[in-house]
């Protein structure tokens, strides 16, 4: 199991970015995919969830409105749009697949990580 994440940066507050995971070691569309961030010094946090066939996403309170999680299974892809970027979404953001057995709204990831890709949100 695998992940690259990429398309980090720096921005502006109220900018964009769009993140995107390859995915592969594993079959990509049947599994719920999600992406995380951790800020300095603070644990990693969930951020959204897709399903398996993208119908059904969950967001963190704190980017829902603002971000959208959305994947292309031909591609093994995830991406999460990040729009409104605030200062406080500066972080190293991560991608993952369920474990065994979870759902959206019940979620957990494996013990994979990717190497992240860094967004910085600064003026």
């Amino acid at each position: 199991v695998q992940f690259e994440e990429s398309g980090g940066g720096s921005a502006q507050p109220g900018g964009s970015l769009r993140l995107t995971c390859a995915a592969s070691g594993f079959d990509f569309g049947g599994w719920i995919m999600s992406w995380h961030r951790q800020a300095p010094g603070k644990e990693r946090e969930l951020v959204a969830v897709i399903s398996s066939l993208g119908g059904t996403t969950v967001y963190a309170d704190s980017v829902k409105g603002r971000f959208t999680i959305s994947r292309d299974n031909a591609k093994n892809t995830v991406d999460l749009q990040m729009n409104s970027l605030v200062p406080e979404d500066t972080a190293m953001y991560y991608c993952n697949k369920a474990t065994f057995g979870a759902t959206v709204y019940d979620y957990s990831p494996t013990e994979y990580w990717g190497k992240g890709t860094l967004v910085v949100v600064a003026s």
